[in-house]
């Protein structure tokens, strides 16, 4: 029987199968065959955890809890204030949320907030006598602090590690009042920046609302438009009342007005009952007194004329100051009508000027009129925001005050013993596995079969002897029947070998008549009639595998077969 198979196929495709392909059954004989050096490694790391887990100083944990609670919201005309200013709102902060609250825990760990603490514990570390030169906050934020928020809540555990057990609770003590004093920080600055933003604009606004009210002033006295306040109207309402129209139609009509009661009053004249009548319908001479004083006076006349004649001097007296009294009447009643009609001449001459100028009268008070408003309003508003900020504010409220736990959380001596065992287990593996690697022996049957030339005849058990003499004697029957010389060539084997010595012994007694020839001289061998490969798992290298290969190619004799041996010895 020949081989067909040549060197290069022999020693590519057999190595890359070998090399590519993973088998987890030899990948845990491998291992086994290893077991000692992973035990090294597993022991050794063990060792060394157990050494780090009994030398390590203890570490000292405390834990407190606290709401953060959304920033307070105003109350009363401070929050109808907000609602209504969202910029304003965005000033003081007033907005929460889930976000928010992310916000918050990120703020709470900066050093704006914990840099004192930081510092504190710096400082009781270099009392110590401890070297804290290259201390930084992150580092220590990062080793020492666990700032969590509860998920879906607004609860904040905060736990915080220490070698230095008197250390652990004055540190948490400060953060939770460094926190407490945040928490009202933020909304002091937001309401005092938007007060700060409101003087300014009340100063703006008080110049704007002074300049735009004497700029419709003078507008007003250099085009004659004063009338057109009327006489009880401030700035404010004439904007709204400021109808050109409507007051020249009641200018007109109240100077007709004016001059019939003129012309009434000339027709009587001589009537002092008709003009105490005239009196009396005019509001400002009744607020005067004239018409009741000349009442009066005629009821006395009345009294004296029933007792006393018309020659008494207490009736002439009477009379003259009645006449008297009646001429005043007369004055001011004809001064208070003509004063009237002047007026509502001069309205009307007003409200008859041109309409561009009226226009500009009207943009010019209504400008004077918002800028007055709008300063009237940020007043108000600073008031509210100035009520707000003199209003105490909780701060946020201690779930579980800071405690510090009975027992230090490091080391932990059984945690840090099993994974410095399953750490070794893992190296060992590692390592077993790259040595074994490393020492390119082939322990894989069918590796064996994809590197060795011709067919597997038998796996024989030389601890057996009788299942040895039985295999043997059906392979001196079979494919060595009739030979005369047979070639055993070893394959990683010595010929001192327990389990080949006893192969040969085996082989001699079952073909007494066969010279047996056990070498790897493949010289002698090419004389043979058979040649026999013998080798076990683990006896060959790879690279002695493909020697061989080649070296039989160069022979050009066929190959009967090969014999695996169950053991050896030789790893």
């Amino acid at each position: 029987m020949t081989s067909s198979i040549t060197p290069a196929q022999a020693s590519q495709p057999a190595q890359g199968g070998a090399e590519d392909e993973i088998d987890l059954r030899q990948l845990a004989a491998a291992l086994q065959r290893r077991w000692r050096l992973i035990a090294k490694v597993a022991g050794g790391t063990l060792l060394l955890s157990a050494v780090y887990a009994f030398l390590s100083k203890p570490v000292w944990e405390g834990e407190f809890q606290i709401v953060l609670a959304s920033k307070e919201s105003p109350t009363g005309g401070a929050q109808a204030l907000l609602q209504a200013n969202p910029g304003l709102a965005a000033l003081v902060g007033g907005k929460g949320g889930e976000n928010k609250l992310e916000t918050e825990v990120k703020v709470l760990e900066s050093p704006s907030v914990l840099k004192p603490v930081f510092d504190f514990v710096k400082t009781h570390k270099a009392a110590a006598g401890e070297d804290v030169d290259r201390w930084r906050y992150s580092n220590w934020l990062k080793s020492n602090l666990t700032i969590k928020l509860e998920k879906g809540t607004a609860v904040l555990n905060l736990t915080y590690q220490d070698r230095d057990r008197d250390l652990v609770l004055p540190a948490l003590q400060r953060i939770s009042q460094a926190y407490q004093a945040y928490s009202g920080r933020d909304r002091e600055r937001g309401i005092a920046q938007a007060i700060r933003y409101l003087d300014q604009q009340i100063s703006r606004y008080r110049l704007e609302s002074v300049t735009s009210l004497r700029l419709a002033q003078q507008f007003a006295i250099e085009q004659d438009l004063t009338a057109l306040k009327g006489e009880d109207k401030g700035d404010t309402d004439v904007v709204n009342s400021l109808n050109i129209e409507a007051i020249r139609v009641q200018a007109a009509n109240e100077i007709r007005n004016i001059n019939e009661q003129l012309k009434q009053m000339r027709a009587l004249s001589d009537d002092p009952e008709a003009l105490m009548y005239l009196g009396s319908n005019t509001p400002e001479l009744a607020a005067k007194g004239l018409p009741q004083t000349l009442d009066r006076i005629d009821t006395e006349l009345a009294n004296l004329r029933a007792t006393y004649t018309d020659r008494d001097d207490s009736i002439r007296r009477l009379k003259l100051r009645r006449s008297v009294l009646t001429d005043t009447l007369k004055r001011q009643t004809y001064g208070y009508l003509f004063a009237k009609r002047t007026a509502a001449q001069a309205r009307l001459a007003a409200a008859e000027r041109p309409k561009g100028v009226l226009i500009r009268y009207r943009e010019l008070l209504r400008e004077a009129a918002r800028d007055e408003a709008t300063l009237n309003r940020l007043e108000a508003e600073r008031q509210v925001l100035a009520l707000e900020q003199a209003r105490k504010q909780d701060p946020w409220e201690l779930i579980s005050t800071p405690t510090l736990l009975d027992k230090p959380v490091s080391p932990r001596k059984g945690r840090i013993l099993a994974l410095g065992l399953l750490a070794g287990l893992v190296l060992g593996s590692g390592a077993a596995l790259v040595v074994d690697r490393r020492s390119g022996r082939v322990f894989a049957e069918d590796e064996l079969q994809q590197l060795l030339p011709g067919p597997l005849l038998a796996h024989l058990a030389p601890g057996d002897p009788q299942a040895l003499a039985g295999q043997l004697t059906l392979l001196a029957r079979g494919s060595l029947a009739g030979s005369h010389r047979v070639a055993l060539i070893p394959v990683g084997l010595t010929s001192d070998s327990p389990g080949l010595q006893e192969l040969l012994d085996q082989l001699r007694q079952t073909m007494p008549h066969t010279e047996l020839l056990c070498s790897a001289d493949l010289v002698a061998a090419a004389g043979c009639d058979h040649q026999l490969l013998i080798t076990s798992p683990g006896a060959p290298t790879r690279s002695q595998l493909a020697q061989l290969r080649q070296q039989l190619d160069l022979q050009g004799r066929p190959i009967t077969g090969w014999l695996l041996l169950d053991a050896t010895g030789a790893v």
